[in-house]
């Protein structure tokens, strides 16, 4: 059997390790350090100096933290994108509060500009206004930000983010992670960069950084004793994660480079054949670092399936997946309110996230040709 080729394995760049040498040189084994610094300090130069950033445990972790700092409490109402990771809207139900699925557009695959509005008219109807809009930049596309931020300002709603498969990603020039009130980045071990575990709390303000950062450290209060006035969480990233971290962000470009060029591979591959198609920018507006590359499988024009082709990948030892199954489809979110039109179902029903790793070497691409090409 060759070996195992990965939907989005970790791609080092070389001096990661120097870093995380250096913390155990420098004895900084803990969740504070030079690391965490520096790596902070090089994602808000990626941001143009214009955002804040605190390096956190997890793109879970931000997602809640920026709830909270938005004051999102029990019985509030959250509106939360329907085609997403659980992680985009398990942090609502941590605050007791509820979220509100709001379907896709087609052309991006991310949160209805159309239904979000509907959705928050109909709410505000009911009387429970929503207190926070959560929007994904779904395998790295953005979501229409211009339509998203202006609804989301015409009804002074606070805007989430959620950047976690965006990094690299751009809208009308514009950086992913950059739009919302908060934004929110994943720094997980099959992301563009990682550092094994990790992700970031973005915002335009310094007090939200300082905030995040003090409620992250367990909410410790200014005194010579522990003293704590409220509930605090450890969510901040060690010194040794923020090392590879640092290490990552110097080949952040070339990662992105590495997606997109297969992203490109798989949109010649597939140009002739039939029944088959891959997700990709609607207009120039869009720049996606294409995270992962997905594809569509007509039903009625397809030779094949989606899962027959996972299957038939996986028998060559190749990784893919399903797209992600709508958050208003599982079963521990049924029970919630949902604004559909249909969309995010069919997309789940015909499509497949294929290997897609800037990692990748030219005979495993060979492999993924020759048997998607058997397989189609």
């Amino acid at each position: 059997m060759s070996d195992r080729i990965y939907l989005s394995s970790p791609h080092m760049g070389g001096t990661e390790q120097h870093y995380v040498n250096e913390a155990f040189e420098t004895n900084w084994i803990a969740p504070l350090g030079p690391n965490v610094t520096g790596f902070e300090q090089q994602l808000e130069a990626y941001f143009d100096n214009q955002q804040y950033v605190a390096a956190l445990s997890s793109g879970t972790a931000a997602l809640h933290l920026a709830l909270i700092l938005l004051g999102v409490d029990r019985g509030d109402e959250v509106i939360c994108q329907s085609m997403t990771f659980s992680a985009s809207a398990n942090p609502i139900v941590y605050q007791g509060a509820v979220p509100i699925f709001i379907d896709s557009e087609k052309n991006t695959w991310n949160m209805s500009p159309a239904l979000l509005e509907e959705a928050i008219i109909d709410r505000i109807k009911k009387g429970k206004k929503p207190k926070a809009i959560i929007a994904v930049h779904l395998y790295g596309m953005p979501f229409n930000a211009e339509e998203i931020v202006k609804i989301a300002n015409t009804y002074d709603i606070p805007l989430i983010e959620d950047a976690a498969e965006a990094l690299g990603s751009t809208y009308k020039g514009k950086k992913c992670g950059s739009f919302g009130t908060y934004g929110v980045l994943s720094f997980n071990g099959n992301k563009i960069i990682t550092t094994s575990g990790g992700g970031a709390l973005v915002s335009s303000n310094l007090k939200s950084k300082e905030q995040a950062i003090f409620l992250a450290t367990q909410a410790r209060d200014a005194a010579p004793h522990y003293e704590h006035s409220q509930i605090g969480y450890n969510y901040r990233l060690s010194n040794i994660s923020a090392g590879i971290g640092r290490g990552q962000m110097e080949v952040l470009q070339d990662h992105v480079l590495g997606r997109r060029r297969m992203h490109d591979f798989y949109v010649h591959l597939f140009s002739d054949i039939e029944g088959v198609s891959v997700f990709h920018e609607p207009t120039d507006d869009y720049f996606s670092n294409h995270w992962l590359t997905c594809i569509l499988m007509d039903p009625k024009k397809a030779k094949s399936s989606p899962e027959k082709l996972r299957l038939e990948l996986e028998q060559q030892n190749i990784e893919s997946r399903p797209l992600w199954k709508p958050m208003h489809l599982q079963p521990i979110f049924k029970q919630y309110p949902y604004y559909g039109n249909g969309v995010s179902d069919v997309l789940f029903a015909n499509g497949l996230c294929l290997p897609s790793g800037s990692n990748l070497s030219t005979m495993e691409v060979d492999r993924i040709r020759e048997t998607l090409l058997n397989s189609l």
